[in-house]
């Protein structure tokens, strides 16, 4: 096993703790993967991620054999849309995070932009994320529209499971979905609503961060 793949074992099962502690998912819920230079690593079926053991993580070789480690998570087919589509994405980070979920049942802001640019972090690390309405967890409609998406945006809010964020590590997609949770709360928390950014400070952010908004 090479010193790659044990750091991203570790970084796995590293980030997961630390979901799983601050309550970003619960139980057995949630998934994270990395891609590799001959497959991708994936987080166990059923596992809890608050107590992932770095060997332990399944190994899936690129034509979907599994190598090593415990049984794939069901999702790797939704991971997989995600790194054969984006050439860039090498984590993603899948919870259940309880405002996420709560704002898809509550109604989201827009289907292409489930919360407004209310802060220029969100503008900033996490960006235009659009909703996919319900399917059964695990069904092939979602990781269809996620390939058509892979490339354009950072991540996906599924209807009632939560949200699908991919990024250049694991550890960069687990901040932006932290980014992401973190507005929902602010703005499920909020009775009166804000008004998002105006377009001159989305063009600042753009300008100045190189925002993609």
């Amino acid at each position: 096993m090479s010193h790659h793949e044990n750091a991203l074992r570790e970084e796995i099962c590293r980030v997961g703790a630390s979901l799983f502690q601050r309550g970003y998912t619960v139980g057995t819920a949630g998934n994270i993967s990395a891609r590799l230079d001959d497959g991708w690593l994936i987080t166990p079926t059923d596992a809890c991620l608050g107590t992932l053991d770095p060997a332990r993580v399944a190994k899936v070789a690129t034509d979907g054999t599994w190598v090593s480690g415990d049984k794939p998570s069901k999702t790797l087919a939704l991971h997989r849309c995600v790194y054969d589509n984006n050439p860039n994405a090498h984590g993603v980070v899948h919870t259940h995070s309880t405002h996420l979920v709560a704002l898809t049942l509550a109604g989201v802001w827009q289907p292409d932009d489930v919360l407004p640019p209310i802060t220029p972090y969100y503008v900033m690390k996490v960006g235009h994320i659009p909703l996919i309405p319900y399917h059964r967890p695990g069904d092939p409609a979602v990781a269809a529209r996620v390939a058509q998406l892979a490339n354009d945006v950072r991540g996906v809010l599924l209807a009632r499971l939560g949200p699908v964020v991919w990024e250049d590590s694991v550890s960069r997609a687990a901040y932006a979905l932290e980014e992401l949770e973190e507005t929902a709360k602010l703005w499920m928390m909020l009775r009166d609503k804000p008004a998002p950014l105006d377009e001159d400070a989305l063009a600042e952010l753009r300008d100045t961060f190189k925002a993609k908004w």
